[in-house]
């Protein structure tokens, strides 16, 4: 008998023939003796939909009453689970993310988590329960709902599969694994049998939908391996784990896209030490995850800085910066309309050229790069976002990632 903790997308679980088609699933791996935590998301579309009634009573709501808003689509779908569950003859039991102890630290709409107490799990665990826990959500110390932003039902399964010592830890979506790029844009795009955390890790974080970016740094930093697999199929998935050696020989695992990027240039600063420290500060205390960053070389005592984040980030982000550039100088501007092209590979640590593959491909195909961003395993551009899929393709190709 296994422990499995499962994860079922928004698609998923996106209307009651799918919950049913969920139930059923659950119940085949129930009765072969399995015990079972099951996270659930939203239905498709349900959080879409309350961010809009929110933005319809106000156009700046709090992010303490966005939270207290959008836990609901959680938690109308693990009861609703538990309820198929129940029609299949299956005993469950639906929590949410504070009952199930998920405690996080205050940052809403972002927060992280900071323990699990597990204890009433393990108890309806050994009572032969099959558990129903809402994903994406916790509890601050003071009592309030907290979620754990977008995607982040992926982070309440690992951080679950980590604590209850899970054998097994399956994230079921509405594709059959991670792809070389997205099979949308790429159509020659081919399903990996393995990843390793990292490369999972800077795919996600580089615009790849099929896991959140925070959920494969747990499950690095807690060694806990997962499998990306479809609901809607037996099919095997992608097994995300350690690197082992064999994995470097593929000096390219897959590209990704990130069209949820803005490019924030702030100009005219001050030239002295401190200058950048003060801007990455203002946005560090607010919360706002900044990526690529380029400073130009000082000249005549002022200097300028540009960095990418999330187009949803940009209004709070001249927000904080004003009082800042008020003290040292400068003015900000944004500019949409780009996109982040990646290439992501371990093997890339132990061979030479792939920048220069890149670049060249890009530059045949008349795609200019605005910015470069480079680490150990990853190689970042900034485009036009016009340009985006064109450039996803013709990166595919030129690292012949359509081949096995």
């Amino acid at each position: 008998m296994s422990r499995i903790v499962q994860k079922y997308g928004g698609t998923s679980v996106g209307d009651p023939a799918r919950i049913k088609n969920v139930a059923a699933r659950i119940k085949a791996i129930r009765d072969q003796g399995h015990e079972l935590v099951v996270v659930v998301s939203a239905r498709a579309g349900v959080t879409n939909e309350l961010i809009a009634r929110a933005k319809e009573v106000c156009a700046n709501p709090s992010e303490r009453e966005m939270d207290q808003l959008l836990a609901v689509g959680e938690q109308e779908t693990i009861a609703l689970t538990a309820m198929a569950l129940h029609g299949v003859g299956v005993e469950a039991v639906s929590y949410t993310g504070a009952q199930a102890g998920i405690f996080t630290d205050r940052v809403h709409t972002k927060a992280k988590i900071k323990t699990i107490n597990a204890k009433p799990l393990e108890k309806d665990l050994k009572a032969g329960k099959v558990i129903i826990v809402a994903g994406f959500q916790g509890i601050d110390d003071d009592g309030h709902i907290t979620t754990l932003g977008r995607g982040g039902s992926d982070l309440t399964a690992i951080a679950l599969a980590g604590a209850l010592k899970a054998d097994k830890c399956e994230i079921y979506t509405d594709v059959d694994g991670v792809y070389t790029a997205d099979p949308r844009v790429v159509k020659n795009a081919r399903k990996l049998d393995e990843i390793s955390y990292d490369e999972m890790l800077e795919l996600a974080s580089s615009g790849s939908k099929v896991m959140q970016s925070r959920s494969v740094e747990f499950a690095k930093k807690y060694n806990v391996v997962f499998e990306v697999r479809s609901s809607f199929n037996q099919n095997p998935g992608t097994i995300v784990k350690e690197e082992v050696a064999y994995m470097e020989k593929v000096v390219v695992r897959g590209v990704a896209v990130d069209k949820d990027q803005a490019k924030v240039t702030v100009s005219n600063i001050a030239d002295r030490p401190g200058s950048a420290a003060k801007v990455f500060r203002a946005l560090a205390d607010a919360s706002i995850v900044v990526d690529m960053i380029v400073q130009n070389v000082g000249h005549q005592g002022v200097a300028s800085l540009t960095f990418t984040l999330p187009q949803g980030d940009t209004d709070k982000a001249v927000k904080v910066l004003k009082p800042v550039l008020a003290d040292i100088g400068g003015e900000v501007a944004v500019l949409g309309n780009i996109a982040k092209l990646s290439v992501v590979g371990v093997g890339m640590k132990t061979h030479s050229g792939v920048a220069a593959t890149l670049f060249q491909a890009l530059a045949a195909a008349g795609v200019n790069i605005e910015l470069i961003s480079t680490s150990e395993i990853k190689i970042s551009v900034v485009i036009s976002l016009d340009r985006a899929d064109e450039a996803a393709r013709v990166a595919h190709k030129a690292f012949e990632l359509d081949q096995a």
